[in-house]
């Protein structure tokens, strides 16, 4: 058996919390079938999509107050996936259940564990509090992209390919050409990225309002096993931004969580946070459109990467000095795969 592409006690993303309403909504999260819907009082619930009596999808059938109804043969399933109601008969099976996962609403997500429900700490949710911090304006979107999701942490580890996919607007030869540092932990790990007096790419350019040099930041921050947040911005050059003082720029936050729905397939959730203009709903707007417009450039290259590796599936990949976070990134993956399928230990009678 090949070894997994993803682990699965972790928490990942499977909706925006705007997007889970009184319906059912299906997803596929880790080769897993779900179906997510709110109770009368908004509490989420996220069950296997799949009936106990014929397999036929939940998601086909229909609420009614917290339970779901199948709409082939219309047994009844409460929030905890126990049938509630059979047919033509008085006595339920007491095995008649489907599966329940362990599910909270964090940071404008909702967040599904798929692993050990023992194992769902809330704790462990990824740390993305700009997305609902009022001293930050954000926004973003759902992008579902035919792709392994370890090729999006590639990209966003890297973000050399900016002067060369993204060369219109975020992009230019400083992103490629500044050097920059690499470290890690045992949960996560770290690009950070300074450019110096240089000018700004068109992107930034209008972000600042201002005419000169600035000094750009990139300070990569990945968190096992699939969740990327990418400090950015520009300040006016020479006023102490590489030091701490961002005073005479703008800042942004790019986050970013992705889900593999299968190894081929993943929901990719991204928004952009700022800290300036924050009442400027028109802004909000536009930048959300412009940073969507900037991850469909990603998008193209990476499901044409897939394409290509599906093509080649002997390829190994040759690693650059800029695969460094990647690299580091893929070995925390590997590293909570090989702990969840590393045969356990039997103690000794």
């Amino acid at each position: 058996m090949s070894k997994p592409s993803f682990p699965l006690n972790a928490w990942y993303a499977a909706a925006y919390d705007v997007e889970l309403k009184r319906a059912l909504l299906p997803r596929t999260i880790c080769n897993k079938p779900v179906v997510l819907y709110r109770k009368n009082d908004g509490t989420p619930v996220a069950l296997a999509d799949a009936c106990w009596h014929r397999l036929v999808p939940l998601s086909l059938g229909r609420l009614e107050g917290d339970n779901v109804i199948c709409g082939y043969h219309g047994l009844e399933f409460d929030d905890t996936g126990r049938c509630v109601y059979m047919p033509s008969q008085e006595t339920i099976n007491p095995s008649a259940c489907v599966k329940s996962y362990p599910i909270a609403e964090k940071h404008r997500f909702i967040w599904i564990w798929p692993g050990d429900p023992s194992l769902a700490d809330p704790a462990l949710i990824p740390d993305l509090h700009w997305n609902q911090d009022p001293d930050w304006a954000a926004d973003g979107k759902l992008i579902e992209v035919r792709c392994d999701y370890r090729l999006v942490i590639d990209n966003l580890m890297d973000l050399t390919h900016e002067t060369f996919v993204h060369g219109s607007s975020i992009g230019n030869r400083a992103v490629a050409e500044a050097p920059f540092e690499a470290n890690h932990s045992d949960r996560f790990a770290y690009i950070t990225r300074w450019m110096e007096n240089i000018d700004p790419p068109p992107f930034w350019r209008k972000q600042y309002g201002r005419q000169g040099k600035v000094d750009r930041w990139q300070i990569i921050r990945f968190e096992a096993p699939c969740t990327v947040t990418i400090d950015v911005g520009v300040a006016e050059a020479g006023t102490g931004a590489p030091q701490g003082d961002r005073s005479k720029g703008v800042n942004g936050y790019v986050l970013n969580t992705i889900t593999p729905s299968t190894e081929k397939t993943c929901l990719y959730f991204w928004a952009f946070a700022r800290n300036y203009d924050l009442g400027n709903q028109a802004r909000t707007h536009e930048l959300r459109e412009g940073v969507a417009g900037v991850f469909r450039e990603d998008e193209v290259v990476l499901e044409a990467q897939q394409v290509a590796l599906d093509t080649n599936p002997d390829h190994k990949f040759y690693n650059l000095n800029i695969d460094a976070g990647s690299m580091w990134a893929r070995k925390l993956i590997d590293r909570m795969i090989d702990d969840e399928t590393r045969p356990k230990a039997v103690a000794a009678e």
